[in-house]
């Protein structure tokens, strides 16, 4: 029975180191660069009010879209460059402190942020004679750093984002091995510098760092990657080779035995020091500005970019140029690196250069240009809720977690963020209008990530050993070479070696060949020569000894001033060290008020927001209010002219009914008194009729007054006719005085009543084509067109008064007919009696040739009626009426 060994635990790993609340803390810087117009007349929606603060201004095309509104937004950063801003003066401002920095062992990161064509690439990268952001850092570290350079391959990358150590001769083995592989590779020794970057810097422009340590030794290497489709790629990576699978042309040949393979993307690790870095990632140790940046160019080709709507160049990519900064202490001769892993300081910048965020409806994208879009606006997105939780969990305290991972770009980079470094941002902005929308946006987002505070990087420990050292190294091989200059020796490091002059010192050996035994010249020779070397030898000693004893002198007495210099530095050093307790302390209390006061002018802001809100409610309110209260004085202006007309409408219509009320029972009481007197006349005639039938002619007596009229002439009442009319069933209708139509071709319906008398007038009225009727009926008015009454009455004169009521008939929608009266024709018999009658009666009755009132007003009403004949009536076979009624007095 075999027993499986037992698996030991893998050790828990550290937890990262976290920021205390005493740690300094910055926020991140945030610069603006606005790029020029491409056309002179192009609209321009931003404008430079000072050198931290920009104005935006809405483009006319969106006015008219957002009803007429006017808003100008301003926005501050650190600092903002103009379209007039040189290369030069950008770098002083934003990238020089950076580089600072990276000499003196501290982490830095810079990245461009903006819309697409907004001069990212530009600011970053440069051009001929106008040398960006990255050529100027390169050439600012090794002006810095050039004296004090380490022999390449001394300091050796590991697969772990560590730095390791070589002795000069595997650094030697090392440079030999490489050069003997790369003269297999290139012939020539010394390539050309390309022409697109040999002129970035001007000499003029050249700068350097201060207070460079010259006791350590420096090595920089550099490492290119891009993040295409949130994936790493290496571009500073040889493509490989496949030998196996050829190239074949479309004749069936190989075209190559070998070709390229497409290159793997790589992964983010994390180290031992919890910084994340790119596994497999090629670092090149360079040794000159020319060279970092060829270097750069050959990476450069490689990166993805496209021809979009919008930019003709446009990076599909995000790339970032990483610069590491190797540093170890010399050792205590000053002459050879510390062979101590633990004291070498790896300090990095990265140069970020984001791809432009776009829209794809103004770049037209399709197929893999839309996918690239996408994934560059979702890693922006990514790096803007970075952002956003960052400031929320400075501002209000609390602990989200940051979403880093869910981009290349922010886990990349969160070391940077959690205080491993500073941080800068140069947003680019294009100032065109017809990028505003996308102009608004990186505004906003730069507005929010100055808010963000980041820890402030410590400084390194410094080494133990006495500072100078490099100094001292130098110093004794100067005065070696001087004291070999008054012996004649050679003086230039050129020359031969101290070991080849002391050999050239000695005499030349005899030929020591014998060829013959009994040979006794040969060997006291070479003794003689020998010895001769050995006195020389021994005399050398004595001199070194000397020469060592008052070197070694020398620098004893070095060493005691050294030692009190030291002393002497020490004291101030401990002096220094209690003044930068006292300085954290009052910086401890400093930033706790900053952040103190920044939390009371956030709560401020939003308690400002907040109240500009509620009044803007109120005034939207009161402006409400008052619109009410103006409707509502309208309104009651309205209503009292309204109850003031009403109360007229009803004071004038109660005085016209009341005035109507008299007039109509003075109407009755005069129709009854007409009544009463035409059945007097009446009576009269009728007497005179038999008294005429009996051949006695009496004399006519004086007919009776009529009754007098009221005194209001419009209140007259019209006679009682003889003859019965229909009853009125529609409005009268005014008549008009026209020639008589009787004689025409239409059929007529002759309505005579039977109480009508035959009259003996030589004028009768004949209708040919009419139909007799003593009734009307609905059968006889549809078969005819007009319609006549024959109506008789007493006229003022006594006499009977024929009039012939005329009439159109017409269907109704009830399906009756009804009668329009349109016309009246008189006949009228007079008597030379009356005359004398009418003379005799003039006092009490009306002036002659002036109809009395009362005939006129009853045959117009009577002639302003409507007859429907429908079936069913209740009076007589298919009449019925519709009218005006007689209101009977209450």
């Amino acid at each position: 029975m075999f027993s499986r060994p037992v698996k030991g635990k893998t050790p828990r790993r550290p937890a990262p180191k976290k920021p205390s609340n005493n740690t300094l803390k910055d926020p991140v810087g945030v610069y603006c660069r606005v790029r020029p117009l491409s056309l002179d007349d192009q609209e321009c929606c931003v404008e430079v009010i000072s050198s931290t603060t920009i104005q935006l201004h809405l483009p006319d095309g969106i006015k008219v879209n957002r009803n007429g509104e006017y808003k100008e937004t301003q926005y501050s950063f650190k600092k903002v460059f103009g379209i007039k801003t040189s290369q030069m003066e950008l770098f002083e401002d934003v990238a020089k402190p950076l580089v600072d920095d990276l000499i003196h062992g501290k982490n830095g990161l810079l990245f461009t942020y903006g819309v697409t064509g907004s001069g990212k690439t530009y600011t970053m990268t440069g051009s001929p004679g106008q040398g960006g952001l990255l050529p100027r850092s390169l050439d600012m570290i090794f002006n810095s750093i050039g004296p004090y350079q380490a022999k390449r391959y001394v300091f050796k990358t590991d697969d772990k984002n560590g730095m390791e150590i070589q002795n000069q001769v595997d650094a030697l083995l090392e440079r030999q091995k490489r050069e003997s592989q790369q003269s297999l590779k290139t012939p020539s020794s010394k390539q050309k510098l390309d022409p697109e970057f040999a002129d970035m810097i001007a000499p003029e422009e050249a700068c350097k760092a201060e207070a460079v340590d010259d006791d350590s030794s420096y090595s920089v290497f550099v490492s290119y990657i891009e993040i295409y489709n949130n994936y790493i790629y290496d571009l500073l990576e040889e493509a490989p080779f496949d030998p196996i699978k050829p190239k074949w042309n479309g004749g069936g040949t190989p075209l190559r035995s070998t070709e390229f393979i497409p290159p793997q993307s790589k992964i983010l690790r994390e180290d031992q020091n919890h910084n994340m870095y790119v596994a497999g990632c090629t670092e090149l140790e360079v040794k000159s500005t020319e060279e970092a940046f060829e270097v750069f160019w050959r990476g450069q080709k490689k990166r993805r970019i496209a021809n979009t709507q919008l930019n003709r160049e446009s990076s599909r990519s995000h790339s970032v140029f990483i610069i590491k900064l190797a540093q170890a202490p010399l050792d205590a001769d000053g002459d050879n690196v510390l062979q101590d892993k633990s004291q070498v300081s790896v300090s990095q910048l990265c140069l970020v250069d984001l791809a432009g965020s776009e829209r794809t409806s103004r770049t037209r994208a399709e197929g893999s240009r839309l996918r690239e879009a996408g994934n560059i606006n979702q890693s922006l997105m990514t790096l803007r809720t970075c952002i956003e939780v960052l400031r929320e969990n400075q501002m209000c305290g609390t602990n989200k977690m940051v979403p880093y991972r869910d981009s290349k770009v922010t886990h990349l980079f969160k070391n940077y963020f959690d205080g491993e470094g500073k941080v800068r941002m140069i947003v680019c902005i294009n100032p065109k209008a017809d990028d505003y929308e996308e102009t608004m946006l990186v505004m906003r987002f730069a507005e929010m990530t100055q808010e963000v505070e980041v820890a402030r990087p410590v400084d390194r420990p410094i080494c133990g050993f006495t500072a100078g050292r490099r100094q001292r190294n130098q110093a004794f091989k100067e005065e070696l070479s001087r004291r070999l200059e008054e012996r004649g020796g050679p003086v230039n490091g050129d020359n031969p070696s101290v070991i080849e002059l002391l050999l050239q010192s000695f005499p030349p050996l005899p030929p020591s060949e014998l060829t013959d035994p009994s040979d006794d010249q040969t060997l006291p020779r070479l003794i003689a020569v020998l010895e001769k070397r050995h006195r020389i030898r021994q005399m050398i000693t004595e001199e070194y000894n000397k020469a060592a004893d008052s070197l070694k002198a020398m620098l004893q007495e070095f060493d005691s001033t050294l030692t009190a210099k030291e002393n002497f530095i020490h004291e101030q050093r401990g002096k220094l060290g209690e003044k930068d307790r006292l300085l954290v302390t009052h910086k401890t209390e400093i930033d706790r008020l900053e952040k103190k006061c920044k939390t009371l002018e956030y709560k401020i802001d939003i308690l400002q927001k907040t109240t500009n809100i509620y009044e803007e409610d109120k005034r939207t309110l009161q402006q409400e209010l008052e619109n009410r209260d103006q409707k509502l004085q309208r309104e009651l202006s309205d209503k009292r002219r309204m109850e003031a007309r009403m109360h007229g409408v009803v004071s004038e219509t109660k005085m016209k009914w009341e005035k109507e009320c008299e007039r109509r029972v003075a109407a009755k009481q005069m129709e009854m008194q007409n009544k009463l007197w035409v059945k007097d006349e009446k009576l009269k005639q009728l007497k005179a009729i038999v008294t005429e039938g009996k051949g006695e002619r009496p004399e006519k007596p004086e007919r009776p007054e009529k009754p007098e009229r009221p005194s209001r002439e419009k209140d007259r009442v019209p006679q009682r006719s003889v003859s019965p009319l229909p009853v009125p069933t529609a409005p009268p209708v005014r008549p008009r005085h026209r020639r008589s139509r009787s004689a025409g071709g239409e059929r007529w319906v002759d309505h005579k009543p039977a109480s009508n008398l035959e009259l003996d007038t030589v004028m009768q009225p004949n209708i040919p084509n009419a139909i007799k009727v003593s009734a009307p009926s609905e059968k006889a008015l549809s078969k005819c067109e007009k319609y006549v009454l024959t109506h008789q009455e007493i006229a003022s004169d006594g006499e009977i008064e024929t009039k012939l009521i005329k009439g159109e008939v017409f269907k109704t929608r009830g399906g009756g007919q009804a009668v329009q009266f349109t016309d009246i024709e008189t006949l009228k018999q007079e008597s030379p009696t009356a005359q004398s009658r009418k003379r005799r009666s003039s006092g009490n009755g009306p002036p002659q040739g002036e109809p009395m009132e009362g005939d006129w007003t009853d045959v117009e009403t009577r002639c302003s009626v409507a007859v429907e004949m429908r079936a069913g009536s209740n009076l007589g076979p298919g009449y019925q009426h519709h009218g005006l009624q007689k209101r009977r007095k209450p």
